[in-house]
């Protein structure tokens, strides 16, 4: 087994400039995945794009990244690490400009796809690029790093909204649209330009790196390999882990260093493996309790204030938590972090399901009543303001007394044909409590964007179908107590999450994949993940109107359940051991 010796001040600080690299990677990745959640609001506000542009800008990023993601491993196989990092960066700097400077739903959304495409190629070939180059007793630290700092863009994105937030309500109190129009306007673009400065520093630290040794010893430059080993390292561990290459793998050369299938029976447990760790980590609905989090926490009884502090305070656990991860994943492993973290969502998610269900079972459906109300034009305005949201509850069930004269809140889920929608949460306090449901706000104007929306919807039966009301949930508002018992919850869930699964996943990617498979391997297992991510990020909506968030919650929590008895029982530990000693470790023979 090779040790990593810090021999040198030289060594310690290439050193540092990897971890920092490996940092701006995740600062920039975690930008990519949150700074949308902070500029939605304001875009919204000023764009004039109708509900389902919106949800193509949204969901351009995922577009982009899944392309970025097939086509990362090739890429970084056949023209090395470094390159593809410095081109990443590239798309990232492209990308912000678009955005922030676009007049059109058109330039905005090729922005976002261009910031999708980085981000794809960040989140392959960063942790692969780092797992080829440090040791094994700094891989740990490096891929965590990596993780803490997407957290921390993840943050910065939330904070950076949040503090807009304040001088948009300021304005609000003056009574001047058009000042408020302008601040709004200029906040969404100033939120993109912030993310600039990371996407500079990153590309040009790439100019600055070496390439992966790996890499070179499977295209046969030894030398240049050791070289860049010696960086980091002593000569004679260089030497060392070069021995364990050619021993594993034999002398390279050309030929050899062609891609190998990740179907062959020597690969298929170890990539299993890293495909099973990133699934579970999507599937325990981390990205709906992120995504949805301030809705999530109004329903549960918190003000919108309250919500939107709850989010950063949310964040800010993200940060701290994964940071004490990264200083733990290489003395505890990854086996006994990523079970305990898997455990602890598993609790947490039961609890937040309790807790919701508690609450839903007392809701009202009055889907046949508000289908009653569809104008002729099959369009509907919905006004749940004050005494008309107890006139409603009265035309519903009279029988329902609990919710007369009581804070509650409705959401409307309906569509026109195979274009479903939902509306936005209202609340019977809020003097701005009325929906408006229209047919342009729900099937595309044009053919393109319709498959973006429902991609096996029937667009031209979408311009004819009737409004059909699927459901009108009202329910009951719950204390403030309530809120924050569920708010403290998903802080708990954050938590276990970063010191688990956030931390670990990267590093179980890069460490499992044998170095034959590594870049395609890695590619796939993404791309795997992201088809899963994408799954629930389509069926969390329906399925919250039809059953609710309690028995959602139940699901998420049954899926942490075979999370961890995968990682209890068999995920390997691989703290301290070289990629080679762990790839011996499912294929012994030479």
């Amino acid at each position: 087994m090779s040790t990593f010796v810090e021999s040198t001040p030289q060594h310690r600080r290439q050193m540092n400039f990897l971890l920092s690299m490996s940092g701006l990677g995740g600062l920039l990745y975690g930008i990519d995945l949150g700074i949308i959640a902070g500029a939605l609001p304001y875009l919204e506000a000023t764009s004039g794009f109708t509900s389902n542009q919106l949800s193509v800008v949204v969901a351009a990023v995922l577009l982009g990244s899944v392309g970025s993601t097939l086509f990362a491993g090739l890429l970084s196989d056949a023209w090395g690490r470094r390159p593809v990092m410095i081109v990443s960066g590239f798309a990232f700097i492209l990308s912000v400009p678009m955005m922030a400077l676009s007049s059109s739903f058109f330039t905005l959304v090729l922005g976002r796809l261009f910031q999708g495409i980085s981000a794809g190629l960040v989140g392959v070939v960063v942790p692969l690029y780092l797992a080829e180059c440090l040791g094994a007793t700094n891989r740990g630290k490096g891929t965590g790093v990596f993780q803490w700092l997407i957290t921390l863009g993840i943050f910065t994105a939330a904070l950076v909204a949040w503090l807009f937030s304040f001088r948009v309500e300021a304005i609000e109190q003056l009574q001047d649209a058009q000042r408020l129009f302008d601040f709004k306007n200029l906040a969404w673009r100033s939120i993109f330009w912030i993310s600039l400065i990371p996407g500079l520093a990153f590309t040009v630290g790439s100019f600055f790196t070496s390439e992966s040794p790996r890499w070179l010893f499977r295209q046969g430059r030894r030398a240049e390999a050791k070289a860049v080993l010696m960086k980091t390292r002593p000569e004679a561990q260089a030497e060392s882990e070069l021995q364990e290459m050619e021993a594993l793998q034999g002398a390279p050369s050309k030929v050899e260093a062609q891609r190998e299938s990740i179907f062959r029976r020597k690969y298929m447990i170890p990539f299993a493996l890293a495909c099973a760790i990133l699934m579970g980590t999507q599937a325990t609905g981390i990205n709906s309790i992120i995504g949805y989090n301030t809705t999530l926490l109004i329903q549960s009884g918190l003000s919108d204030h309250d919500a939107h502090l709850g989010y950063v305070l949310m964040t800010l656990v993200n940060f701290l938590m994964t940071w004490i991860g990264v200083s733990l994943v290489d003395r505890l492993g990854r086996k006994f972090l990523l079970t305990v973290g898997a455990s602890g969502l598993t609790l947490c998610l039961l609890v937040i399901g309790f807790l919701f269900d508690r609450v839903e079972s007392k809701r009202l459906d009055g889907q046949a009543y508000v289908q009653s109300l569809v104008n002729s034009d099959q369009e509907l305005h919905f006004d749940f303001t004050g005494a008309k949201a107890d006139t409603l509850v009265q035309k519903i069930n009279p029988n329902r007394q609990d919710l007369l004269g009581k804070p509650s809140t409705a959401v409307l889920i309906y569509a026109y044909g195979d274009f479903r929608a939902a509306s936005k949460v209202v609340r019977s306090q809020d003097p701005l409590a009325q929906i408006h449901v229209t047919r342009a706000n729900v099937v595309p104007t044009n053919r393109v964007v319709a498959f973006f929306s429902s991609p096996f919807g029937d667009w031209e039966a979408g311009q004819r179908a009737p409004l059909k009301i699927e459901h009108a949930l009202l329910t009951p508002t719950p204390s403030s107590s309530n809120g924050w018992a569920t708010a403290i919850l998903i802080f708990l869930f954050i938590g276990f999450f970063a010191l688990g699964p956030g931390v670990c996943v990267w590093l179980a990617l890069s460490e499992l994949m044998p170095t034959r498979i590594r870049s395609n391997g890695m590619s796939v297992a993404l791309l795997l993940n992201q088809a899963v991510s994408t799954l629930i990020a389509l069926l969390f909506l329906p399925s919250v109107g039809q059953y609710g968030y309690g028995p959602v919650f139940f699901v998420f929590a049954g899926f942490s359940i075979v999370f961890t008895l995968i990682a209890a029982f068999w995920l390997p530990e691989t703290k301290g051991k070289t990629l080679e000693e762990i790839e011996t470790q499912f294929d012994p023979t030479p």
